[in-house]
């Protein structure tokens, strides 16, 4: 156990909390999981929760090799992995479709040989937030004008979620916040900022149009979203509302201790309980007890991410950190929201904590390159003690 503490660097707290999302996820999605086996037909959960297991997994080791690798790499990797994941998004855009369920429509790919899905978009996010932070981080302090920063910086970030929005409206809104949040924090321009504000709301309506003038280049998506905002705001009776109305349920029959592990009534009848309604499961089972410990460890995350940026050496470092860092709160408190009929139905899960393979693998490579930014803040601090102490600097030359 020491040895692995002396091979981990960063953020410990980061570290901690990670891993107790990530043990604590455990529990639910097994519970969870049992409305899927007998669903499907072959009424083994354990299956899932070696498949959980696996995941996470795989997502420390992703974490663990990210951390030790110095986030100056990210610079050039975002410039690299743009065209790849352009590429990634339009395949998965065109191709045809063969899923079960309109709701997966065109957002994930089937990875040859491996037999495994994979969701580009989840991948895009991360790297496009790289790519912003790393161009920011170049035009610091510079005068600049707007009509030098539309092909190098505004043109990938209008593909990337041209490529995303017909199949994802929740993601493109999440995607496109967290570009401008990252602008603003990094100094570009207000006034550029209210530019592109306008330029978005106008391309998104057009995008409105067209999908209502050619319905069959886009089934069912727009009247997916317009269902699902009219059951927000009217309480129409929807498949949504379905969902909220169920997740309510499992919220009130929690109480403040809830009924306890594995005892969740309402997984049964939710359709995704281990996946975008877990936080329901989770309420239900561990009561507001659980639910506000869950919260405050997203928060406790999001204060060590700010100390994370706020300590990086480089400006890179520091947009780096928030760039990939604030999405993930951000993405687990509009799932609670969710749960509680805060927000419409969104479809995005619960970071660390919901099953699902790219959710935690994409989440956890977020992680690995705040605690590069971290270790590397580590390493200069300690490079500075043993710089100060004379008997530490003989102890190396002998």
């Amino acid at each position: 156990m020491k040895l692995v503490f002396n091979n981990i660097k960063g953020d410990r707290l980061i570290w901690a909390i990670a891993a107790l999302l990530a043990i604590f996820s455990f529990l639910p999605v097994y519970s969870a999981a049992s409305n899927l086996a007998y669903v499907r037909g072959d009424g083994d959960t354990f299956n899932y929760f070696v498949k959980h297991f696996l995941h996470l997994f795989l997502g420390f080791s992703i974490i663990y090799v990210v951390h030790k690798t110095p986030y100056r790499y990210f610079r050039g990797l975002s410039m690299i992995m743009i065209p790849v994941v352009l590429v990634l998004l339009a395949a998965t855009m065109f191709q045809t479709d063969n899923s079960e369920s309109l709701t997966n429509a065109r957002r994930w790919i089937r990875v040859p040989f491996v037999g495994f899905t994979f969701q580009p978009s989840t991948l895009a996010s991360i790297v496009l937030m790289v790519y912003v932070a790393r161009y920011l981080s170049k035009i610091k302090d510079k005068q600049i004008t707007f009509k030098e920063t539309i092909l190098p910086l505004w043109m990938p970030v209008f593909l990337v979620l041209v490529l995303i929005l017909p199949a994802n409206f929740s993601t493109t809104a999440i995607i496109f916040t967290m570009v401008m949040t990252l602008a603003f924090l990094g100094g570009y321009p207000i006034r550029y900022l209210v530019l592109i504000l306008l330029s978005g709301i106008v391309a998104f309506v057009m995008f409105i149009m067209a999908a209502k003038a050619f319905p069959e280049a886009m089934p069912n998506r727009v009247d997916t979203w317009m269902s699902r905002i009219d059951s927000f705001t009217n309480g129409e009776d929807t498949e949504a509302d379905y969902q909220i109305e169920k997740a309510k349920i499992a919220i009130a029959s929690g109480g403040i201790q809830g009924v306890g592990p594995g005892k969740s009534i309402q997984k049964n009848f939710l359709p995704q309980s281990s996946s975008d309604f877990i936080f329901a499961i989770i309420v239900e089972e561990y009561g507001l007890i659980g639910g506000l410990t869950l919260m405050l460890l997203y928060l406790l995350l999001l204060f060590r991410i700010v100390i994370a940026s706020h300590k990086a050496d480089t400006i890179f470092g520091k947009l780096l950190v928030i760039g990939v860092g604030l999405p993930i709160v951000f993405q687990a408190l509009i799932n609670m929201a969710v749960a509680v009929e805060l927000f419409p139905v969104t479809g995005q899960t619960l970071p660390l904590i919901s099953s699902g393979g790219t959710s935690i693998w994409i989440t956890c490579l977020a992680i690995g390159i705040i605690l590069s930014v971290s270790a590397k803040r580590q390493e200069i601090k300690e490079k500075e003690e043993r710089e100060d102490n004379p008997l530490e600097i003989l102890s190396e030359t002998i």
